[in-house]
């Protein structure tokens, strides 16, 4: 399996562009295959560092050999609209940029910072893509933002140990879980470990079981404020989230241990030398902590179920990622745009996806890219959600209300973490804080 894996890749970063598509049948091209972009440099501002930015650069670099063009990338730490925002003023535009939020495409698209995709891009990621990524790389119906890296938000990871030892199976329905929980609770260990400390993980556990209890429809209409915080679906789900938050049998260290933990943190209370807890509700990047830092190995010392389904609803699939999008103050539109005719294509995603720590919405990229059998499993199943999936709502939001340390939902849900016994007043606060945020 890996000679053909390594064979996969090879052939997929060796086609010259216009080679069809691994994976798929259609000839796919991107930015030209003779080298007519030398001598210009792409600069690509992103929030990656360490692995995710190394792993990033090779695809830069595969984009180079194929076009003669040189890459640039800058990280902006989180605070992706700010920094870009002081580079357009200070004249230092880069061409790309990754955004992380849909709420920052939408308020770059709004300051008129940005420029629609080409033609070639547009044409790829209708035949290459789910609606769903499209709609959300999109402003009044101009597609600005290229999805070009996913996460699958909805995923429980386990220690396989720690549930045989207890004896329960991966559970397929939210009371199963919490269940189960208590199962591996009276073994020895915590049910789970909760990132408390990192307001956003905690948005990602109300957002699965909203999506779940209420629907699509409501959760749509959540994320755009077209319905209020305070609405009767909300406060059911704050309440069923609040049945984990109270219950100090299923967290690590109770309310307030969990409040001093960060999301590292939280993986390594599960996968680290000294276990505490036997499984972390996160997205798949999950697997990639626990491989590089714990050295465990996927599908054996470490495997997920799908965040099972609360009440009469459906199992969620919410999902995050980051869009490449081109700025209209950049100095190479011509090489930027011919980046992200790239970065369409699955050959680029085979790059990364073979790297690790990636998982790619392009339903043309074949699984044997990935690197193990538990990430094609978690890609598989993101793709297979097709219009489905549902983007993170926090990441939908203006950021001071869902992306920002501190204040707004983040603090919120801490708060809510801290003393769950009022899921309406915390749905009246959350309101509040919204309403301000989407005047704003």
């Amino acid at each position: 399996m890996m000679r053909r894996r390594t064979t996969l890749l090879m052939s997929c970063t060796a086609l010259a562009l216009g080679a069809t598509a691994c994976g798929g049948g259609d000839p796919v091209s991107a930015g030209g295959g003779d080298q007519a972009l030398s001598g210009q440099t792409v600069t690509v501002a992103g929030v990656w560092s360490g692995t995710e930015q190394r792993n990033f650069q090779k695809v830069l670099d595969a984009f180079t050999e194929k076009t003669g063009a040189k890459t640039q990338f800058v990280s902006t730490g989180d605070n992706v609209s700010t920094v870009v925002g002081s580079k357009i003023e200070g004249g230092n535009a880069p061409d790309v940029v990754m955004v992380p939020q849909v709420g920052v495409l939408n308020q770059f698209a709004e300051q008129g910072w940005l420029k629609p995709l080409s033609k070639k891009t547009q044409e790829s990621v209708a035949a290459n893509y789910a609606p769903v990524w499209k709609d959300y790389g999109s402003v009044d119906g101009t597609l600005y933002g290229l999805y070009f890296k996913a996460a699958h938000k909805s995923t429980v990871w386990y220690s396989p140990d720690a549930l045989s030892q207890a004896g329960v199976e991966p559970p397929k329905t939210y009371d199963a879980m919490l269940k189960a929980g208590r199962t591996v609770s009276d073994s020895g260990l915590a049910a789970f470990s909760v990132a408390g400390q990192d307001g956003w993980t905690l948005t990602d556990w109300f957002e699965n079981i909203y999506l779940s209890q209420a629907g699509p429809e409501k959760y749509d209409a959540l994320a755009a404020h077209e319905l209020k915080w305070t609405d009767a679906s909300v406060v059911e789900a704050l309440t069923t989230l609040g049945k984990l938050f109270k219950d100090k049998q299923l967290i690590a260290g109770g309310q307030k241990g969990a409040l001093n933990t960060d999301f590292p943190g939280s993986v390594e209370k599960v996968f680290g030398p000294e276990p505490e807890a036997g499984m972390v509700y996160e997205g798949d990047f999950v697997a990639g902590v626990a491989k590089d830092q714990f050295g465990k190995a996927i599908g054996e010392d470490a495997d997920f179920f799908p965040f099972p389904a609360v009440g009469d609803g459906k199992a969620p699939v919410v999902s995050g990622g980051d869009a490449a999008v081109v700025l209209k103050d950049g100095k190479n539109q011509k090489a930027a745009q011919a980046l992200l005719e790239y970065l369409a294509t699955p050959e680029a995603a085979a790059v990364w996806a073979e790297a690790g720590g990636f998982l790619s919405p392009n339903k043309k990229l074949d699984l044997a890219a990935y690197g193990d059998d538990v990430t094609r499993a978690t890609a598989k199943s993101l793709v297979a959600a097709g219009d489905s999936v549902r983007f993170d709502m926090s990441d939908q939001a203006p950021a001071a209300f869902g992306g920002t340390k501190g204040t707004g939902e983040w603090k919120i849900l801490q708060d809510f973490l801290r003393d769950p016994s009022d899921p309406k007043a915390t749905a009246a606060d959350l309101e509040a804080a919204a309403a301000k945020a989407y005047r704003g």
